[in-house]
């Protein structure tokens, strides 16, 4: 097995994925207690790495306690590599986008540096992902996915940004994605 990745993220309430209409063949919905929303991914950068995030997290919320956030799901879209080869189906934020962005801006290169000396190239995007295909989808299974996702409307989920946590892999990935490694409540 790989090297486990690590990532700091918002949780959100995840139950509304339950209530998604049945995915195409080959897709995966997420566990509700997977749903966030991506502060900062540190990749395979290993436990203590992540851990110097965290304390770099927690120095920067004493000298400037960090807001909570109030987001609402948006349009489905694919994520991750092209659009015929997207790793995840996530749902952009509708309300509270340009501040969950300057959010990021303001926070993933710290982050991110002091786990990784590295600091991110691409723009902020805030998005939750609720599906991903599998390695073995077919280009027509992937288009099933896209037009599953089209077909979402998801503006009546809401939530508000107000903890960020310490993930890394499942133990068990078969029945769930990620963990929570340690958490963080918002001002």
């Amino acid at each position: 097995m790989p090297r486990p990745n690590w990532f700091l993220a918002f949780p959100l309430p995840g139950a509304f994925v339950l209530d998604l209409p049945p995915l195409p063949a080959q897709f995966r919905r997420f566990d509700p207690e997977d749903v966030h929303l991506t502060l900062a991914f540190l990749g395979g950068c290993g436990a203590a790495a992540a851990e110097r995030a965290l304390a770099a997290l927690d120095e920067r919320m004493q000298r400037a306690p960090l807001p909570s956030i109030p987001v609402s799901l948006g349009e489905v879209v694919p994520m991750g590599g092209s659009p015929r080869s997207y790793t995840a189906l996530s749902a952009l934020l509708e309300r509270g986008r340009s501040e969950t962005s300057a959010c990021l801006v303001a926070l993933r290169d710290v982050l991110l540096e002091a786990a990784t000396g590295r600091q991110e190239k691409r723009p902020p995007k805030p998005h939750v992902s609720v599906a991903r295909p599998r390695s073995r989808a077919t280009d027509a299974q992937r288009a099933a996915g896209l037009a599953w996702a089209a077909e979402l409307d998801l503006r009546h989920v809401s939530a508000t940004l107000d903890r960020v946590a310490l993930y890394t892999w499942h133990e068990a990935r078969h029945e769930r994605l990620f963990q929570i490694v340690s958490e963080r409540r918002l001002a």
